[in-house]
């Protein structure tokens, strides 16, 4: 009888602790919204929704207040310097976290929570900005409709953290698969978010950059939106649309002529040179086709 009550005890014990060992598997670290949210990004990377949920959940708990404060203060996006953006620190993050929330859930299948997240962040926090590391803003509300409308039509595109590299990667990946209507969404979103910094980019070079691989790296929006404007072409060729391919190529040619394409063989190739070859060829095939008719 005494060793019954002693397991009884363990198991109640057991009841009482594991929860609390649960709340602290999690390391918040020093607790600031930026720290939260960097550590649900990783987290969203690593598919484990209770880590993004854990750290999404603790910046709302902590930060919405502020952020809903710095919201009702806004009646327009923040412009201005990335300095006078990070002012609304609180509100930019809270409403980065709905938007990893809600991706969160859309990876696990879960669409009606997915659906919740987001319309949270477009109801209560829709001027918030998230931070890219490569030294822009975007703006999650706007993501998030796009999500929204996706888990509406029941569609199954992700684009992903947005950025350029990502939505690069995807095309090719959408390319290989023979699906145009993938790769033109995919493709379509780079050109959309990046040309505008891709074109200042190639108005600052006369020559290709080659310094080092670094340098060349640095060029990232020229880069992307080039290739991506070679995938359109490609994919559109391979679709026998010669026409609209040819549009895609002529657009990386006469704009974005100085982009380079990282191969993971580990070397850089010239979308702009493969894309005048291709015209050229389209251009032979013509004469061809003129000449036997003739």
């Amino acid at each position: 009888m005494k060793n019954a009550v002693l397991v009884l005890g363990f198991l109640f014990l057991g009841l009482i602790v594991a929860p609390v060992n649960r709340a602290f598997a999690y390391d918040f670290g020093d607790y600031r919204s930026e720290t939260l949210v960097g550590k649900a990004w990783k987290s969203l990377v690593d598919s484990d929704l209770d880590a993004v949920l854990a750290y999404t959940n603790k910046c709302i708990e902590l930060y919405a207040d502020q952020a809903k404060v710095m919201q009702d203060s806004l009646h327009a996006y923040a412009e201005g310097s990335n300095t006078e953006i990070f002012v609304y620190w609180a509100l930019n993050d809270v409403a980065t976290s709905y938007f990893i929330q809600g991706d969160a859930y859309r990876k696990a299948n879960m669409m009606a929570e997915a659906k919740t997240a987001y319309e949270k962040l477009v109801s209560d926090y829709a001027y918030g900005q998230a931070w890219d590391t490569k030294g822009w803003f975007w703006k999650p509300a706007e993501a998030a409709k796009e999500k929204l409308a996706m888990i509406e039509s029941g569609s199954d595109l992700d684009f992903g953290d947005y950025s350029s590299s990502a939505l690069v990667s995807k095309a090719w990946k959408a390319l290989g698969d023979k699906d145009l209507d993938d790769v033109l969404a995919y493709v379509n979103k780079v050109i959309e978010l990046y040309a505008d910094q891709a074109k200042t980019m190639q108005g600052s070079l006369t020559e290709y950059p080659w310094e080092s691989k670094e340098k060349i790296f640095s060029y990232w929006a020229l880069n992307d939106v080039g290739t991506a404007f070679y995938i359109k072409g490609e994919a559109l060729k391979n679709s026998g649309q010669m026409e609209e391919a040819s549009e895609a190529y002529r657009q990386l040619v006469e704009d974005y002529f100085y982009a380079q394409c990282w191969d993971p063989q580990g070397w850089f190739w010239k979308p702009s040179e493969a894309a005048q070859k291709r015209l050229d060829d389209f251009s032979e095939s013509s004469k061809e086709v003129k000449g036997s008719k003739s």
